[in-house]
């Protein structure tokens, strides 16, 4: 069931496998969110400069930008530092601490909706705190 604060918050996803993308998009949907997706890193950059978005949701390796590259964009950028992130990854847990200053949250492929849904609204739940 949508709660009405779901509704008001803006996801952007980007990630590269189209499948993957549209099933993360509908489960978000479904919980009530707002999504605007991205098929690579570069359109990502685009949208989240030209979009009011709440949280990333990002995959790892993607083409033209890869979601580490895009993390650092954001955590670099004046306007985006703030936004929370999250990482896919279908690659062991190997993160740098470089790569981990850079994300809010890790979560490995496959990814269940459940999973994904449970760590945006931890990390919605952090910064309203903050």
């Amino acid at each position: 069931m949508p709660t009405s604060e779901a509704a008001r918050v803006r996801v952007l996803l980007a990630e590269d496998d189209r499948a993957l993308r549209r099933f993360l998009e509908v489960v978000l949907q479904r919980a009530g969110y707002e999504v605007i997706p991205a098929a690579d890193g570069l359109e990502a950059m685009k949208i989240a400069l030209s979009s009011n978005i709440d949280i990333v949701v990002t995959d790892a390796m993607m083409p033209n930008l890869s979601g580490h590259e895009f993390c650092r964009f954001l955590r670099n950028s004046q306007t985006l530092s703030h936004l929370p992130v999250i990482l896919l990854s279908a690659l062991e847990r190997k993160e740098t601490n470089q790569d981990a200053a850079h994300v809010d949250a890790f979560l490995a492929k496959p990814i269940s909706g459940e999973g994904l849904i449970e760590c945006i609204e931890s990390l919605l739940a952090r910064r309203k705190e903050a």
